[in-house]
């Protein structure tokens, strides 16, 4: 049987929710002249009736939770209140109802993701989740369906939007990590709190997401080795950019060794040249490497009411279409590979170093003996001057080397009496080294 209408009941009307209930209003005569569906709001629920009024929604349409859950005119349950609870709870009750979900809820579907889908599937119903990751940037639906037909070797990008509008005014006009991140407070780009993306915690939820459907096993976000940008300076932006490096918050899944992946985020030294080197302010890109295709990268706006209510309403039209046809629940986790992750210390990187050290003979040797013991070969060694006549700053470029004999070859070396102290250490990816 053909269904020609389809009820949404919207839950949440923060930033995003407010979105896709200006959207869908808006352009509801769009949807229906290009679907053939009319796709109404039927139902909304939000814990203070007051955001009712400034989201323009009709008093009317307000309707408690369990009732909006259970409604039989609506067939799309949206969740975008976010956090894990209530929201796996509504989820599951979406599902036991026989209804179908759209989430934006990143933090959930990297935890309980493979979980989730796997349930929509037994109930025949959908769960899609496109503004979970990039915003408006159509990421998750071409991995899942355009890119289908490659094996994925990685996928690599720019995830949040808040630390690359940090590491931009940083790079740009040359502010302190402080002064960009009250910036990006002051322009609301930041919580007030920004732990969560300044210590790389989204992007990993992101990465988490995206490794799941790239390498068809599951990867949560207690998987990913995440370090945030906190301790990145100007110095360390200005020496970057002297060897042709911009430093950006990486976000990296990729299966360089057989049945072993490797999923981290950290801020990373890219070449200029690299389409993501340029990638500047709020926005996001996703950089996708496979056997067919090749590398494609997808750009866009990756957070802002609308950009993500952009998102959550394609997946609205697509679950309508999927209904329309009696098409839903084709998709579940898609799991079936059990890939194990390869451990950090195990990993393999170029990395740049930054010391202070005394400004003497034999310094140089000393610390190079050190790294030769733990096999770090140096592709390159640069002396800076530190403002100090006794002492000077050595930035040291290494070739690929196993994090773990690295970060060995580090401990020794800071214990050295010539070595004052470590001021970073940063990861390079480029091609070198393969």
């Amino acid at each position: 049987m053909i269904k020609d209408k389809v009820g949404v009941g919207l839950i949440g009307l923060g930033t995003v929710g407010s979105g896709v209930y200006r959207i869908l209003t808006l352009h509801r005569e769009d949807y229906k002249a290009k679907t053939g569906i009319d796709i109404e709001v039927k139902a909304v629920y939000n814990r203070t009736k007051e955001k009712l009024d400034r989201a323009g929604v009709d008093a009317g349409l307000y309707m408690d939770l369990e009732k909006l859950i259970a409604d039989p005119k609506i067939d799309i349950v949206v969740e975008v209140i976010g956090g894990i609870e209530p929201a796996k709870s509504i989820m599951t009750a979406a599902f036991a109802a026989g209804k179908s979900v759209v989430t934006a809820n990143k933090e959930l579907m990297s935890r309980f993701g493979g979980d989730l889908l796997e349930a929509a599937k037994a109930a025949g119903v959908d769960l899609f989740y496109e503004a979970s990751v990039g915003g408006g940037i159509p990421i998750i639906h071409p991995l899942k369906e355009s890119l289908a037909s490659n094996k994925i070797a990685k996928v690599m990008g720019i995830v949040n939007g808040t630390t690359n509008f940090i590491l931009t005014q940083m790079t740009e006009k040359g502010y302190s990590f402080k002064e960009a991140l009250k910036e990006a407070q002051e322009r609301g780009y930041a919580e007030t709190d920004p732990s969560a993306d300044i210590e790389g915690r989204d992007a990993a939820a992101k990465i988490a997401i995206l490794a799941s459907i790239a390498f068809n096993s599951r990867v949560t976000a207690a998987d990913v080795s995440t370090e945030g940008i906190s301790k990145i300076t100007s110095s360390d932006i200005e020496y970057a950019s002297e060897m042709g490096y911009a430093i950006k918050l990486m976000a990296v899944a990729k299966e360089e060794e057989e049945g072993l992946l490797e999923v981290g985020v950290y801020p990373a030294m890219i070449p200029k040249s690299h389409p993501l080197a340029s990638v500047s302010g709020v926005y996001n890109a996703i950089f996708v490497e496979g056997d067919s295709v090749g590398e494609v990268m997808f750009f866009g706006q990756g957070a802002g009411s609308l950009p993500a209510a952009s998102a959550v309403v394609s997946d609205i039209i697509a679950i309508a279409r999927n209904i329309k046809f009696g098409a839903t629940g084709r998709f579940g986790c898609g799991c079936f590979m059990k890939l194990k992750m390869k451990p950090a210390e195990a990993m393999r990187s170029r990395y740049y170093l930054r010391l202070r050290a005394l400004d003497k003979p034999g310094v140089l040797a000393r610390i190079s003996q050190v790294f030769g013991d733990y096999s770090v070969s140096l592709a390159s060694v640069i002396q800076k001057d530190s403002g100090d006549e006794s002492a000077a700053d050595l930035v040291f470029i290494t070739h690929k080397v196993v994090e773990g004999d690295f970060r060995r070859a580090l401990n020794e070396i800071s214990s050295l009496d010539v070595v004052d102290h470590i001021h970073n250490v940063i990861r390079v990816e480029d091609s070198k080294d393969g």
